[in-house]
Parts: C-alpha cells; sequence; structure tokens
C-alpha cells in the first residue's frame, strides 16, 4: 500500500544490551582463508541504533492485503495491531507477517478512523512471543531528536531509515485517494527519515526504543514533476495513535477524537465569480457549538480566529489545530452583513 503523498509547492491539498562509549580504531584485523574480518569501527551512536533496532524492529510487521502492502506495530500481546486507515482501506481481511517468521498470518479488521488515518486489526491466532512496541510521550518530542523510520518500503520488509525530528505540530492535510478521504491531522512530527511506499503504518522511534510516531506521509514537490521531495515526512504522534486504539479495540469505533469541531455541515460557498468565498454552513446540530453560539444554516464562515477560511480545507486545517473546549472567534456573513460569533468547540465524532 503506497505512502500517503503531501503535495509541496503550491497548495497544500492533500511513509539490545546497554550501550558504552568505544574509542574507534582504523586497524584492520588479517582475514585468515576464506572469511572477511569483523568490522572493527564502532561508538556509542552506532551501539545505540543497533540496540533500538534489536529492541523495536521485532514489534514491527508488513501487513498486505487485496491491493497492495504497508506496515504495522504490534499494539498488544493480543495480537492488536495499529497501522494507517489509508493501508487497510476497505479490507476487512489481512495477512501479516512477522520479523521473526516466515509464515503469513490471518488478521481481520477491529476499526478504522479515516479522520485520523488510523486503524487496528487482530491476529485471528495470535502466536506466543509476540513483542508489543512501547510507545513514547510525543509532548516530548522535541527538533533535532534522532529517529529512527521502520517498516517494509517497497515491499523490503524489517528497513531502517534514520533522520531527526525536522518539526512538531505540523498539521497536514492528506491528498484523496481511493483509500484515503483526504484527511486533516494535527500536531504530526515531521522528519527528515526517509519515508516511502511500503512505510505506511510503520514506526517512528527515538533512541530510548520508543514509537513517537506511526510513518503516514510522503512530501513530494510537484514543482519537479511530482518527484519526491528528500527528507520531508511526516507521522501521527504517539498520542493519537494511543487514543485512537485504544478507543477501536475497547470499542470498535471512535466516540471521543480529542478533534475540534463546530458541530456543522459545511460547504465551500462559491461567489459571484464562481471563485471560493467561505464555507456554507448547510446544517447546524441542535445543541452544538456553532448553533449555541446563534449560528444557523446559510451563514458562510469567513475565519477562525484570525484564520482566513476561503474553502473547506481552510476551515478542516484551522480546526485541526485547535482542541476542544477552546473558545475562538468565527467570523461569518448573515445576509450582506459580517458577524462574529464566539464558539467553545466541541469534540469532532463525539
Amino acid at each position: 500500500m503506497p505512502a500517503a503523498v503531501l503535495a509541496l509547492g503550491a497548495v497544500l491539498v492533500l511513509g539490545g544490551c546497554t550501550s558504552s562509549s568505544k574509542s574507534s580504531s582504523s586497524t584492520a584485523s588479517t582475514p585468515t582463508s576464506g572469511s572477511s574480518p569483523a568490522p572493527t569501527a564502532s561508538n556509542q551512536l552506532q551501539d545505540d541504533y543497533e540496540r533500538v533496532i534489536a529492541q523495536v524492529l521485532p514489534s514491527v510487521v508488513q501487513i498486505t492485503t487485496a491491493s497492495g502492502l504497508g506496515s504495522g506495530i504490534i499494539y498488544d500481546g493480543k495480537g492488536d495491531i495499529v497501522t494507517n486507515a489509508h493501508v487497510v482501506g476497505s479490507a476487512t481481511s489481512f495477512q501479516v507477517s512477522l520479523v521473526n517468521s516466515t509464515s503469513l498470518l490471518n488478521a481481520t479488521l477491529v476499526g478504522s478512523y479515516p479522520d485520523d488515518d488510523l486503524a487496528v486489526i487482530k491476529l485471528s491466532s495470535p502466536p506466543g512471543g509476540l513483542r508489543p512496541a512501547v510507545f513514547g510521550d510525543s509532548g516530548k518530542v522535541q527538533v533535532g531528536q534522532i529517529t529512527l523510520a521502520m517498516g517494509s518500503p517497497l515491499g523490503l520488509s524489517s528497513s531502517v531509515t534514520q533522520g531527526i525530528v525536522s518539526g512538531t505540530g505540523r498539521t497536514v492535510t492528506e491528498p484523496k485517494t481511493s483509500d484515503s478521504p483526504g484527511a486533516t491531522i494535527g500536531n504530526m512530527v515531521q522528519t527528515s527519515a526517509a519515508i516511502n511506499p511500503g512505510n505506511s503504518g510503520g514506526a517512528l522511534v527515538n533512541l530510548s526504543s520508543q514509537v513517537i510516531g506511526i510513518n503516514t506521509l510522503a512530501a513530494v514537490d510537484q514543482q519537479l514533476n511530482g518527484s519526491a521531495a528528500p527528507g520531508i515526512g511526516f507521522a501521527i504522534p504517539s498520542a493519537t495513535i494511543t487514543s485512537i486504539a485504544n478507543q477501536l479495540i475497547q470499542n470498535g469505533k471512535v466516540t471521543n477524537s480529542g478533534r475540534a469541531a463546530l458541530g456543522i455541515s459545511a460547504r465551500t460557498y462559491y461567489g459571484n465569480d464562481f471563485k471560493p468565498a467561505g464555507v456554507l454552513v448547510v446544517a447546524a446540530a441542535s445543541g452544538g457549538p456553532a448553533a449555541n453560539a446563534g449560528m444557523q444554516p446559510g451563514d458562510v464562515i469567513t475565519k477562525v480566529g484570525d484564520t482566513q477560511i476561503t474553502e473547506l480545507s481552510d476551515l478542516t486545517t484551522a480546526l485541526a489545530s485547535l482542541s476542544p473546549g477552546a473558545n475562538v472567534s468565527v467570523t461569518y456573513i448573515r445576509n450582506g452583513q459580517t458577524m462574529t460569533a464566539n464558539v467553545t468547540l466541541g469534540t469532532l465524532g463525539a
């Protein structure tokens, strides 16, 4: 299953043991007949890489569907595996390959939440010795921290790439595909670790052997005919992963997404020049945030806080960067008059 792709260039429309310091050496031992010398150069960072890979890679699996393949992370000892919603697509049955096994294991869908591009599948007959991943605190992720991306890029299972955290708190919109509705996801981790098709659903890991995100998005540059934009990838943060996965496992659905909402149905509004000019409120849920603030169907939203709203994707992006319970001013037009409402945001999917 290809990694989702982020379009860049114009509009964002929418992959051990304890280490110790060792001195490096350039002295090579003399090879014996029929054998090659073992590497002699070593340092603490290399030891850390090898330790993390040994500890975490057994928790990363390859997921195969009828239409392609992707990656996943073992979530618990019961056989639950978390991955991207766009990896599972519309499928309900899967084959899973573990790092330490040559057999394919059957799995079925537990639940999917495309709004955050997350899903959980479960092994039908979980083997003993599963290695659930340890999820870190994504709130402590900082720019410059070293990261390793683990998954199955281009079908190459158990592959690892390395980079750093390039940014945090990114709000990114995926492109719409047959397997993705074009979700807008907030608070994503940006990394320079290479994310390629097949990496989706795999683990972004820190040097403490903790999963800090799920590899989800690789960037392309539209000014270069859609070719890869090197060193720009995005991962869904661990806080979102654990919240959504726990709800899917317990309830089969998400009842508290942690995402802000206005409680409206809406579409892009086009002005007299047939250009996007705001977001039209088609319906406002009774007792919902917008309705409680006095908004009603027919209103055209033009601004949320200081963010200009021209089309529906602008509104989705603005809300993705906010939290439920936050108070925000919403500027809208009603019968040709500009008005403002102070709205206490609700929760999407509640």
